[in-house]
């Protein structure tokens, strides 16, 4: 019967529910959560205070942390001894702490990760910043409470001196929430405590003006001050930080090298996982101006080498770094805390107000507790003063009295004293009745009459209470102040892809299956004018390079298709490859669609107003849109022309709306006429006639536009010229020549046109255009791959109607299928 009492129905749902909850409150309160008033948590506390009570003080040896981490265990944390310690480890590293709690004595770990010693063989002692914490924890500050099994008592807070919470920070993780708070430097803190107590209606603002933002004890820089300030308002914000670098010229062998050198890393880094990341993106080349890296760190200090490339862009590889690596990082900042026994997100200024009025609250029970002590003091004080005024009395009373207690009860009767006053006389020793040790009592007495009076007066000020606060306050920034550790930066972390990316031309090849690659334009050297060439790109008998041309990597590549649509591509977006790699189907690169293939290809930076797309289409049709209409990419591209069943762009070029056009088509036919005669167009436009072909099956080839002014335009690329120019045509099988463009009167367009080069039999038929200047160099490829780069200024300038001479020595069976102007550096 008695069993069946104690057994109760309840309904599963609800048990469960109340005992996740009972849980859940257990974590966030005894175990994950700092309290907002000393900022610790219950295992924290109770290290320090039972460091305290061993008396394990900062002036004092060293102890082995196996005494601390069991005397915890014994009294007060009844948990596993491994999360004591590792608690207490953390509380000495620092690295971890901005201000350590614990002094350390052996292996407490490294920023490396490296695992602390057992606890046999590490010993400890509180800091002094530590005692600050525990000062006054004697005077009834706190509240305590009975241990786990009830033998004796603990504090449920610390009377902390200090701001810890805001000074150190804390993180963990509870039920459904997590705090992580910020290290901050104590000056600035303390200044801003003193500012809220002079003035509590003070805003975030102007607590910034003294707390600008968190630092960090291994330094680094913080970027973004709008950042600190939502978190400081909200409770709740992201921070980036980045490692401090510096750049040296290192000796290396007998040559002089640039060098970065990481001299501090963001919060919460492992120094050594970074240095691996750096050697695993080197080694993997994405990260490529590198070329050795030492860890010369020491007790001194970090020091990370990283040793740089000739000719390496240090802020595209610092980019890089930032980007790839955790050499920058985000911190989340959640001041989450325990506030009356709740968690609650605080703001920068609730998390200062509860800490002062944690403190107005030790002052006062403080000065209570000397209040109390100092009055009994004072009624002993009065009761030796009426015995000292009848000194020859009460001797006699207490010789003739039979023991202890007649005498006391006949003071109590014949002066009116107190049980306390009566055994204090009793307990007086008799050299206190001497004449010097008499006027100490009555010294004693009046000083104590003003210090009672002084407490009283503290007591019912709130004035003086909080001058207390603010003298205490600037005690401890005295004493433990020091410098910032953590740059600040105005500026926000903000940079794209395109940071990481060196602005460099590039050769970038389109084989006729639609493979892709790029390859920087030193891999090609210059050779005289009917050289051999270099190995190109490998081709299979069915595929061979049908587009080459040079862009920069940061361009845009408007890719035109078959079907008369257009698609974007980051020039850095393709593949790299050497001379000889087949690249990359573009199909993986682009949202093709089956029926299409790649027709044209333009290199664009910047889609400014007043440009147009000027479209040439193997019928010998010609239409301009404004460049603008294409500013928007999109990833399955959209409709830029419309073509006929038959028809296909040859090339695209960018104009300034008044520029000549030059169209040359297979036969070697040439006309020229105005930009201004064609209309603009939308993007859905088929474009106007702008040459009759006079052979059957002729076709355009390529198109120049010709610049009616003095401007310099890189983003045009191999369809535009300035007047100073030459224009190159190139014939299959390997001839060609140069032509002054003054040589190619202007025209009507629409027209037959007129003679540019004979197509004999030797020539060939025209593969393609291009303008040249002498400064130039072009490169040529083969229907087998093979690909000469050669300089303009080589090439004799002729007049129109000519054969032309020979460029690149074609092989049997081969033909010229591309050719791509360079531009020169100067």
């Amino acid at each position: 019967m008695e069993a069946e009492e104690k057994v109760s129905t309840v309904v599963l749902e609800e048990e469960m529910k109340q005992s996740y909850m009972d849980y859940a409150m257990s974590v966030i309160i005894g175990r994950a959560l700092p309290d907002v008033r000393d900022g610790l948590k219950p295992v924290q506390r109770r290290i320090l205070y039972a460091m305290m009570k061993e008396g394990l003080l900062h002036d004092k040896k060293h102890s082995k942390c196996a005494g601390v981490v069991g005397e915890v265990l014994k009294h007060y944390h009844p948990h596993g001894d491994s999360a004591v310690y590792d608690a207490l480890v953390r509380m000495a590293q620092d690295w971890s702490m901005r201000y350590p709690l614990v002094d350390g004595q052996g292996n407490f770990g490294s920023i490396d990760g490296d695992p602390a010693a057992a606890y046999r063989y590490t010993e400890c002692r509180l800091t002094e910043i530590a005692e600050r914490l525990l000062d006054d924890i004697t005077k009834d500050t706190v509240d305590f409470v009975p241990n786990f099994d009830g033998s004796i008592e603990e504090p449920t807070v610390l009377p902390t001196r200090i701001p810890n919470l805001l000074i150190n920070g804390a993180d963990g993780i509870a039920v459904g929430m997590a705090t992580h708070v910020p290290p901050h430097n104590l000056r600035e803190i303390i200044d801003g405590c003193i500012a809220y107590v002079k003035n509590p209606s003070i805003t975030i603002d102007e607590l910034m003006q003294f707390i600008p933002a968190p630092d960090f004890p291994t330094g680094g820089i913080i970027y973004g001050k709008e950042s600190i300030k939502q978190a400081y308002s909200t409770g709740k914000g992201i921070i980036q930080l980045r490692a401090k670098v510096e750049q040296e010229t290192l000796k290396s062998g007998n040559k002089e090298v640039e060098a970065l050198i990481i001299k501090e890393v963001p919060f919460q880094v492992n120094k050594s996982q970074l240095v691996e990341k750096i050697a695993h993106l080197v080694s993997e080349k994405s990260i490529e101006g590198i070329s050795k890296i030492r860890d010369e760190s020491s007790r001194e200090g970090i020091r990370v080498v990283l040793e740089l490339k000739r000719d390496t862009s240090i802020e595209i590889t610092l980019n890089q770094l930032y980007k790839l690596t955790p050499m920058q990082s985000s911190f989340g900042i959640i001041l989450l805390a325990i506030v009356e026994g709740k968690p609650v997100v605080c703001t920068l200024k609730d998390l200062i107000k509860h800490f002062i009025n944690h403190r107005r609250d030790v002052v006062m029970r403080r000065t209570q507790f000397e209040l109390n002590n100092a009055l009994e003091r004072m009624h002993i004080l009065d009761g030796f003063k009426v015995v000292l005024l009848n000194l020859d009395e009460v001797i006699q009373m207490i010789k003739s009295s039979q023991t202890p207690a007649e005498a006391k009860s006949r003071l109590i009767e014949r002066f009116q004293l107190s049980d306390k006053q009566a055994q204090a006389v009793l307990d007086l020793k008799l050299q206190r009745l001497t004449g010097m040790e008499r006027l100490a009592i009555e010294k004693e007495h009046q000083e104590l009459a003003k210090t009672i009076e002084e407490l009283k007066s503290i007591l019912a000020s709130q004035e003086k209470i909080n001058n207390i606060i603010i003298k205490e306050l600037e005690e401890i920034k005295e004493k433990f102040g020091d410098d910032r550790r953590t740059l600040i930066e105005d500026k926000k972390v903000d940079f794209n892809i395109e940071d990481l990316i060196h602005d460099e031309p590039m050769v970038v090849t389109i084989t006729r299956r639609g493979y892709i690659k790029r390859t920087p334009v030193e891999s090609y050297r210059a050779q005289k004018r009917g050289g051999k060439g270099v190995a190109g790109t490998k081709n299979s008998e069915d595929d061979f390079v049908q587009q080459l041309f040079v862009a920069s990597t940061v361009s845009y590549l408007m890719v035109f298709t078959s079907a008369g649509k257009v698609y974007w591509l980051k020039v850095y977006q393709i593949p790299e490859g050497g001379r000889t790699a087949r690249g990359r189907s573009l199909a993986n690169l682009l949202s093709l669609s089956a029926e299409e293939t790649i027709t044209a290809v333009l290199s664009v930076k910047e889609f400014q107003e007043g440009r147009y797309v000027v479209m040439a289409t193997k019928g010998g049709l010609v239409k301009k849109t404004s460049l603008t209409a294409f500013s928007h990419p999109r990833k399955k591209g959209i409709r830029a022309i419309s073509l006929r069943e038959d028809d296909y762009l040859v090339d695209v070029g960018i104009s300034n709306g008044s520029d000549d056009i030059i169209l040359a088509t297979r036969s070697g036919m040439v006309i020229r006429f105005s930009e201004q005669d064609i209309r603009s167009m939308g993007r859905t436009g088929q474009g106007v006639r702008g040459i009759k072909f006079k052979r059957e099956n002729d076709c355009v080839v390529g198109m120049i536009i010709v610049s009616t002014s003095e401007r310099k335009d890189e983003e045009a690329g191999g369809a535009s010229a300035f007047q100073d120019a030459t224009m190159l045509t190139v014939c299959e099988n390997g001839y060609g020549k140069r032509t002054e463009l003054q040589k190619y009167r202007k025209q009507s367009r629409g027209g037959i046109g007129i003679i540019d080069i004979k197509t004999t039999e030797r020539n060939g038929d025209v593969v393609d255009i291009a303008a040249v200047t002498k400064d130039s160099s072009v490169m040529l490829i083969t229907s087998g791959g093979k690909v000469i780069r050669t300089y303009a200024k080589d090439i004799p300038v002729i007049g129109r109607n000519t054969q032309g001479v020979r460029l690149i020595a074609v092989e049997e069976g081969e033909k010229v299928m591309a050719i791509a102007p360079l531009v020169s550096e100067d």
